[in-house]
């Protein structure tokens, strides 16, 4: 079970790193670097189900430009408007 869980983790990291633009590449990914290793089952379907979801969509959402549906407002999607990329 351990070894399934891994390798979802790996594909939605995966998923989240490569958006198809650098701002969502940078916050996206970012957040999935730091936060996919805690996340329970429940956190990681509501994951996946954002990332499903239209590239520039997602990145509204996650800096409050846009309202998202209700059916994807969750824990993950509100740990996600409050992550800040790491400066390097």
């Amino acid at each position: 079970m351990s070894e399934a869980i891994d390798i979802r983790r790996k594909r939605l990291l995966y998923l989240a790193t490569y958006r198809g633009f650098k701002e969502a590449d940078l916050l996206i990914g970012g957040f999935a670097k730091v936060a996919l290793p805690e996340m329970d089952a429940g956190e990681l379907d509501q994951f996946e189900a954002l990332l499903k979801q239209n590239d520039r969509e997602l990145y509204a959402w996650a800096t409050n430009k846009a309202v998202a549906p209700a059916n994807l407002e969750g824990t993950v999607l509100d740990k996600l408007r409050v992550f800040e990329i790491p400066r390097v």
